[in-house]
């Protein structure tokens, strides 16, 4: 799923347990977009998130708070949020505000995988044509290549 700054893409899944990679930037522009497109993994029952922000190059107070309201849900139901390969400036906002030890930090996926329990962590590396690919916002049209449409 992606909207003009932001791209969210399933990596790897498994019951209970997904990691995507979170692209771009994560502010109020985007915060809806963030957290509908994180909705229907919750509602399908996984507890765990592992987001790969490596990618991410900017997060705002609101960016931040939509991370922690993610982290609260998962929380609810004895679940948790991982980052992992956060960037200086996400390090430091986590750090000024106080959120680095809701929001722990892990250096990278593999990393973080280890910090879940083992029933619940996806294979990785996942094959490559395991990954599903971005997640599109079920709100946007479809792009023409998915409309069926042809050239002529």
């Amino acid at each position: 799923m992606q909207t003009h700054r932001l791209t969210i893409t399933e990596l790897a899944d498994c019951d209970g347990c997904a990691v995507l990679r979170v692209t771009g930037e994560l502010d109020q522009a985007c915060e809806e977009f963030f957290l509908r497109a994180l909705g229907p993994l919750l509602g399908a029952g996984h507890r765990y998130l592992v987001l790969d922000v490596t990618a991410l190059v900017f997060c705002d107070s609101r960016g931040l708070n939509c991370l922690l309201a993610i982290r609260w849900l998962l929380e609810r139901r004895h679940g948790k949020l991982l980052l992992a390969g956060a960037g200086r400036r996400l390090t430091e906002l986590l750090a000024q505000t106080g959120s680095t030890e809701l929001l722990p930090v892990r250096p990278t996926v593999l990393q973080a995988l280890k910090d879940l329990p083992a029933a619940y962590r996806p294979a990785w590396p996942p094959a490559p044509h395991i990954g599903k690919g971005a997640i599109r916002d079920p709100w946007q049209p479809k792009p023409d290549s998915q409309r069926g449409t042809q050239a002529g």
